[in-house]
């Protein structure tokens, strides 16, 4: 639906000319331009008709044949694997049993024949008395024991199916305004940044000014270092989890190394230097497990894949400045389902959407100069980007925490906190909030009211 606007410019062409304003994205556009404006919305209404299409499709599947999901086929391989380690050990067992049965017989047919042969000798003298007896018994033949004990450690891992919520966030969800301290104040000294582990319960900080990474666990009073408890770690400015198949790590951005580390979270194996020569401030990873870092001196983000020496630019790379190619200082980081970069360029107080490929960024939320109104952004930290396209900003600057819904003018203020840098949603909606300078993370639960 449109409406005219009387002349102006139109955004497509820049001419003056009778323009119409669309009512969905509020821009301006002349007559023909308007028409193919309409025509790339109904190309994007059957892109989405199709992908619903699709989507039935593998349902209908799924509840034909549930046996021929590839969870299914990740249990299964479990359970072969399972049973390859329990034959393995149990054959182990039996060979450890059948050699001690072939010694031990041997040692009791060695002491037998020598006490069959003092029997005979006593016997034929025919010279004993109940001392001799006593002595005999105490001297007979003794075998020793030997029973199987299960150990209380499991030497297979166990398995457990986690559900997580599917990436959206209810576009009308309110959440309570006072925040309720949950970690911090004397054991944390300026945090950059956080991630929620919704399997461990727990929140996991980048302790910047302690050098280190540590975790709270919901119900318990205190945190544990995780990372960089040894001198380690120099101002890490980033965490994120990397969890799948063959991997259960940390992501850490190690700033003042300047270097990405790959921190294990299962046994006692130290950092493994990732990258380097990287000034990170913020750190993603898409579906496809490819690293995105924000690296703050060089103004840019790049991605980096698997075996991959040199990573991509997706982001910025022509030097700090405020046009639609650069970035000044980018802070946080996200990628949608589409692999488009969401960047919040920090000094510029803005956040820039770059599709994939794209060699320019489009803003997507503040751009209007530094600000307090509801279309600007001060100091933008971090940031989270659902499926739906709603943009979620730690506003530091500003001290508040903005929803930007998907192609909107403004946002909206969802909650006030001081020091607002870093954000992050656990499985049911409750928002954190990093307090930086009162080191601590708050926690807003959902409002149901």
């Amino acid at each position: 639906m449109a409406t005219s606007t009387g002349k102006t410019h139109c955004v497509t062409c820049g001419k003056d000319r009778v323009a119409y304003k669309c009512e969905g994205c509020l821009q301006s556009f002349c007559l023909n331009h308007l028409n193919e404006h309409n025509r790339t919305l109904s190309i994007e209404l059957d892109e989405l008709e199709n992908q619903r299409n699709l989507f039935r499709q593998i349902l209908t599947e799924q509840k034909t044949n549930p046996e021929k999901h590839s969870l299914i086929d990740e249990v299964n391989q479990w359970e072969r694997d399972s049973i390859t380690k329990i034959q393995e050990r149990a054959e182990m067992s039996r060979q450890l049993v059948r050699q001690y049965i072939k010694k031990h017989t041997d040692t009791i047919e060695t002491e037998l024949c020598k006490f069959t042969e003092h029997l005979r000798n006593i016997r034929e003298e025919n010279d004993f008395n109940e001392i001799h007896l006593i002595r005999l018994k105490e001297n007979s033949v003794k075998s020793s024991s030997i029973s199987i004990q299960q150990e209380s450690s499991s030497f297979i891992s166990p398995i457990r199916v986690i559900v997580f919520s599917n990436g959206k966030i209810d576009t009308n969800l309110r959440w309570k305004q006072n925040g309720i301290t949950v970690f911090g104040r004397n054991e944390l000294k300026w945090p950059w940044g956080m991630c929620i582990d919704d399997s461990n319960q727990s929140i996991i900080v980048a302790d910047t000014g302690n050098n280190r990474i540590v975790e709270w666990k919901i119900g318990e009073t205190s945190g544990k270092v995780i990372a960089g408890n040894n001198g380690q770690l120099n101002s890490p400015r980033s965490v994120i989890l990397h969890r799948d198949q063959n991997n259960d790590c940390l992501i850490i951005g190690d700033c003042g190394n300047r270097r990405v580390v790959r921190w294990p979270r299962r046994n006692d194996t130290t950092a493994e230097t990732i990258l380097s020569n990287v000034s990170c401030h913020g750190l993603a990873m898409d579906r496809d497990g490819n690293l995105y870092i924000a690296d703050s001196d060089k103004h840019e983000v790049r991605r980096w894949k698997i075996g991959d020496a040199n990573g991509t630019i997706v982001a910025g790379g022509n030097g700090s400045g405020t046009r639609l190619d650069q970035l000044k200082n980018p802070y946080g980081i996200a990628v949608d389902q589409n692999f488009s970069v969401y960047v919040s360029d920090y000094e510029n107080h803005r956040v820039v959407k770059w599709t994939k490929d794209a060699k320019v960024g489009i803003v997507v939320a503040g751009g209007q100069g530094q600000g307090y109104h509801l279309n600007q952004l001060s100091y933008p930290c971090g940031i989270i980007v659902d499926e739906l396209g709603t943009l979620y900003v730690a506003d530091y600057g500003n001290n508040r925490v903005v929803r930007w819904l998907k192609e909107t003018a403004q946002g909206d203020v969802i909650v006030r906190q001081p020091n607002a840098l870093s954000l992050s949603f656990d499985q049911h909606g409750n928002l954190y909030v990093l307090d930086y300078s009162n080191n601590t993370v708050q926690k807003f639960e959902t409002d149901r009211n």
